[in-house]
């Protein structure tokens, strides 16, 4: 006789439309698979012997397989499934990721801030409702989850979810933090309860940039020593960089500086236009795209003289790992080249990452993503706490959104469907077609039209081959 089982730390589950996946606890990472496989796993449950005649061949190769992989594993007749384990579906579409503001607060003064968190505009939801949430982020078979804010960590409930998401599997992958409340007592409390989630923190520029653009003097040292301190306990660290006016000329010096404080990757944008940007005189300081573009290619022969210091990402315009293949290759891309021209474009969604990841709100409003909380356009898509996480994840503006198809939107966007690129960028970037159309979310993306139409990818090209020409072969191309 043969009884198997899935290790413990495998469960089955299912989405509309996807209806067989397999998940890898604790990190929640998932695995899309063929009916056939599934059906094979589905006889690894301690009660069934995959030694019997009636079941066929091949879905006993598949089973010595899964157990060749460590997914499977021999057991004794009743060694059954953990209730965890057991087949679950869900009735709404796959969601993998919430990208959630459970506060509106914050304790610094951004001068750029989306949400007007100094004066806390979208204030934050109650405890209660917070819980709520939770079930139903879990009852949707959401897997994991990015905290933010305003800032996450002033939240006097801040355990208390934390301990909710765990008990629940849901992963906690990314917080999002100024780093002022980043402490030993934070992290020896995520390592009791065995977590290390990556904590992402802003910096933006030496020379006291940063406190300027937070409001807040000490800003730059405490995050820098929140990134210390998180290197020690070995939690990995992210940031993300704004330029403007001001501190523009510093790009090379402010990411030797993150990286001589252990950040891994940085993500550079230009400083966001919003209301409070333009409330507190920030026009002076603005940066247009070009000009952005242009910082962009000034400081790239630095980043790669200086070794790649770190993973990079400026915009949508360039991306590379920060590392050598082992045969010396540099890879690198332009994140806004989605495609490579063909047709097989035309069924993909407009944004692959929103389609994975919601972004929710501090008042609980479902988003593809945080940039346009800053817009009026937001009251368009539903709020949770009215509609509920599964009806907003099968039938709502939300959905639709998210789900809108690139020939879809080529036929609806004319300047877009003529375009030469139209198969290359699918339009661009949503959220950043906003900052040039804030009324209209299928507006082209400006910021692809520079890159693309405008030469300046081409203009990169010719940049980074010329830096790395001595030092790796190029792999040029989309995602």
């Amino acid at each position: 006789m043969g009884y198997y089982r899935l290790k413990k730390t495998y469960v089955l589950r299912g989405w509309e439309r996807l209806p067989w996946a397999l998940v890898h606890r604790p990190e929640n990472s998932i695995e899309f698979l063929s009916r056939e496989l599934f059906e094979a796993l589905s006889l690894c449950n301690g009660k069934c012997d995959c030694d019997l005649r009636l079941v066929p061949e091949r879905t006993r190769k598949l089973i010595k397989m899964a157990v060749e992989k460590g997914v499977a594993e021999p057991c004794s007749y009743g060694q059954g499934l953990t209730p965890d384990q057991e087949y679950r579906v869900y009735a709404n579409r796959f969601i993998r990721t919430a990208h959630w503001s459970i506060t509106g607060k914050c304790n610094c003064k951004c001068r750029h801030c989306y949400m007007s968190a100094p004066e806390a505009k979208l204030g934050e939801l109650s405890h209660e409702t917070i819980m709520e949430i939770i079930d139903q982020l879990e009852a949707c078979g959401v897997l994991s989850v990015t905290l933010t804010g305003g800032e996450p960590l002033i939240r006097r409930d801040w355990w208390e979810i934390v301990d909710a998401l765990v008990r629940r599997h849901i992963a906690i992958e990314t917080i999002y933090s100024n780093g002022f409340l980043v402490n030993e007592t934070l992290l020896g409390g995520l390592m009791e309860r065995g977590l290390r989630p990556e904590f992402n923190m802003s910096y933006d520029g030496d020379e006291g940039w940063h406190d300027w653009l937070r409001g807040i003097p000490g800003a730059g040292e405490a995050v820098l020593r929140a990134f210390d301190l998180c290197y020690q306990h070995g939690f990995p660290t992210g940031a993300e960089l704004c330029i403007h006016q001001g501190n523009k000329h510093l790009l090379r010096e402010s990411i030797g500086t993150l990286a001589e404080h252990h950040c891994t990757h940085v993500k550079v944008n230009p400083v966001a236009e919003t209301e409070l940007w333009e409330r507190l005189g920030g026009e002076d300081y603005s940066i247009s795209m070009e000009e952005a573009l242009e910082t962009y290619l000034d400081y790239l022969p630095a980043y790669f003289a200086d070794g790649m210091p770190l993973a990079l990402m400026l915009g949508g315009f360039f991306s590379c790992s920060g590392k050598r293949a082992a045969d010396g290759t540099i890879h690198w891309w332009i994140p806004l080249k989605k495609y490579n021209g063909g047709d097989g474009c035309l069924n993909q969604t407009v944004c692959g990452h929103a389609r994975q990841v919601m972004y929710l709100s501090p008042e609980g409003r479902m988003l593809p993503c945080m940039s346009l909380s800053a817009y009026d356009i937001q009251q368009q898509y539903p709020l949770i706490t009215q509609v509920g996480l599964q009806k907003g994840l099968t039938d709502s503006a939300y959905m639709k959104l998210i789900d809108t198809r690139v020939e879809e939107f080529l036929a609806h966007t004319k300047e877009c469907g003529a375009c030469a690129y139209a198969k290359i960028c699918a339009g661009g970037c949503r959220a950043s077609a906003l900052c040039f159309d804030s009324g209209d979310i299928m507006a082209p993306d400006r910021a692809a039209c520079l890159i693309f139409r405008g030469g300046y990818g081409k203009r990169l090209e010719e940049v980074v081959r010329n830096c790395i020409e001595e030092t790796g072969s190029v792999c040029f191309g989309g995602r």
